[in-house]
């Protein structure tokens, strides 16, 4: 009989060894980068702490909600990074460039955002003296940076082969809708909102510069946690799903896809494509209902109608592509 307890302390042990096996490599190749990881964790778990014991309020949240929030992003991050990078045979200076500038661009972030969390102010277009100004421009140029440094990931991508083109294809188009998703962070430091240039008009001097919200002061009505406006539409919301298709793509991959006998090659890579442009057409509608000042709980029937037929064309799309495999399977075995 079956001994399921035995199983699942196998799979346990399985697990655990592959990733102590990860880190170990990973230390070994790019010692930086999974110290940055494995740092903010750390960071997260203080944060954790400086939510509960320290009361103060930053643009409408908890002063150490932001803290947190980035933690897990750069952790994240930091590690999928590692991961990627493992599956890049040669160019090892160009892919220690990357590991190495990210871990520095990381670290620059979080030690920004912390010290304005301490100073009690905030990290992000803030204009209200010199030096908060000067620290945002910093982050501003380390960001950019690092989008230059996804570029170079993701052609490094492209040019490397893989015994699995699936596989393959979820990795680089996983990067490029992370970078896509990087760059709508751009539509939030593009100027100002029209109440902060009417203060500039005046001739006053606006507290901040851009925002996450659009039609929306940012720290009014939002999400718990994640502090999504309620109210007006949020960049933040596409430039967080963009981000994680790094993760969603390879999961998709591993879930569906990995040991399928159904599907040949060429169906597994159109299925991976027809989800990814799903996806990167999911952030795209995000971007758009948020640019309309428009929340994500309260969409209108323009938003509502590009969601529906956007997942009806992809269903439609999936659907075709499994037909198209059962039946090449089907006319293959009745030819045998």
């Amino acid at each position: 009989m079956f001994d399921t307890t035995t199983s699942s302390q196998s799979l346990v042990k399985t697990a655990r060894f592959r990733l102590l096996h990860f880190f170990k490599e990973s230390f070994a190749l790019h010692p930086l980068l999974t110290l940055v990881g494995i740092a903010n964790v750390l960071v997260l778990l203080a944060a954790l702490v400086g939510i509960i014991v320290d009361h103060r309020i930053i643009t409408g949240m908890p002063a150490w909600v932001k803290p947190a929030k980035f933690a897990i992003s750069i952790s994240i991050y930091s590690f999928t990074l590692l991961w990627l990078l493992s599956f890049i045979k040669g160019h090892r200076r160009l892919v220690s460039l990357v590991a190495n500038a990210t871990a520095v661009i990381m670290v620059v972030e979080m030690v920004i955002i912390v010290g304005q969390v301490i100073r009690g102010t905030t990290s992000h277009f803030n204009n209200s003296t010199p030096l908060d100004r000067m620290l945002f421009l910093i982050m501003a140029g380390f960001i950019s940076l690092a989008f230059v440094m996804g570029i170079v990931a993701a052609i490094l991508l492209l040019l490397q082969r893989q015994p699995d083109r699936a596989f393959a294809w979820s990795l680089r188009l996983g990067m490029v809708i992370t970078l896509v998703g990087m760059a709508v962070a751009f539509l939030m430091t593009t100027g100002p909102t029209p109440a902060q240039l009417k203060v500039l008009r005046d001739g006053g001097h606006p507290s901040a510069i851009g925002a996450h919200s659009v039609g929306v002061p940012d720290g009014g009505p939002g999400l718990p946690f994640v502090g999504w406006s309620t109210e007006g539409g949020d960049l933040r919301i596409p430039h967080f799903v963009g981000l994680h298709a790094l993760q969603v793509l390879p999961l998709f991959w591993w879930l569906f896809l990995r040991r399928s006998r159904l599907l040949r090659d060429g169906h597994r890579v159109a299925l991976v494509w027809t989800i990814s442009v799903g996806y990167l057409g999911v952030v795209g509608l995000l971007t758009w209902q948020a640019l309309r000042a428009q929340p994500l709980i309260a969409p209108d029937a323009y938003t509502l109608n590009a969601f529906v037929i956007l997942i009806s064309a992809v269903v439609l799309a999936v659907v075709v592509i499994v037909l198209h495999a059962h039946t090449k399977r089907k006319t293959l075995i009745e030819s045998l």
